[in-house]
């Protein structure tokens, strides 16, 4: 009976150890997935070989979870940064699905400067902006935004009045360059956020364009999240002036209380 009674409280005992270490354990991982962050990095898709150009095509996003301890001393490029890497060449030759590094890639020439990060077959132009028109300073380099334009021109009428229009003249631009910093590259010893231009990087046959309505009106640049590349046709087709204005204005509200009530 002693001997059966042994038996079982070893049993029992082993048990709450088990349970205890199980929850040791549990804690434990929620602790390590608590101190993790997911980030999107750059791998290559394809086999390349030393000295070969990145282009679009060569790179892919990688979704992986780390410790953010690990985020500040890692060496892997954020996707974010996908556009400064197209056109670098490598310093060694890869295999698809490697995530690239920054010591994969050749050092940026001194010669080559600020044009080393605009795409091959597209230009760098500058806007005019304040801290109403570019989000309060805080668009940055490798961002992606809207630009719209705020001109007055002869009323729809037929008569002398001119009329204000409001009207989205690009959509999802890349930013290369806030003031003189562009990257990681800052021209300014002091760090300053604040800048009075913008550099985009558009097509041959945009810059005309971006460089009149500059001098004909107001551009302001409306800010994407990172992972919106959506071309709207809609957007295209409308454009807004004060009848517009007061037309949209009940529909506008009526969208936002829909909205809010799905949540």
């Amino acid at each position: 009976m002693r001997q059966k009674l042994l038996l079982l409280l070893a049993v029992v005992f082993g048990l709450l150890a088990f349970i205890l270490s199980f929850q040791q354990l549990e804690a434990e991982k929620r602790r390590i997935q608590g101190d993790s962050e997911t980030v999107v990095l750059i791998k290559v898709a394809r086999n390349l070989v030393e000295g070969e150009s990145l282009t679009e095509r060569d790179l892919s996003r990688f979704v992986t979870k780390r410790p953010k301890e690990a985020q500040a001393l890692s060496r892997d490029i954020p996707w974010q940064q996908a556009p400064q890497v197209v056109g670098r060449r490598l310093e060694t030759s890869m295999s698809a699905g490697q995530v690239l590094q920054t010591t994969d890639l050749k050092p940026v020439s001194q010669r080559q400067g600020f044009n080393g990060v605009i795409q091959p077959g597209w230009r760098a132009v500058s806007i005019p902006v304040d801290a109403v028109s570019c989000v309060n300073n805080l668009i940055q380099p490798n961002d992606n935004v809207d630009v719209v334009g705020t001109f007055r021109f002869p009323d729809v009428r037929g008569d002398a009045a001119l009329d204000t229009l409001t009207l989205t003249i690009l959509q999802d631009v890349k930013v290369l360059a806030v003031g003189n910093r562009w990257g990681s590259y800052n021209v300014d010893p002091n760090g300053s956020r604040n800048y009075g231009t913008v550099t985009l990087q558009v097509y041959p046959d945009e810059v005309e364009m971006l460089i009149f309505a500059a001098q004909k009106g107001k551009l302001t640049l409306s800010l994407r999240n990172f992972d919106d590349e959506r071309i709207s046709r809609d957007i295209e087709k409308r454009s807004v002036n004060f009848k517009l204005l007061e037309q949209e204005i009940p529909k506008y509200n009526q969208r936002r209380e829909e909205r809010r009530n799905v949540k």
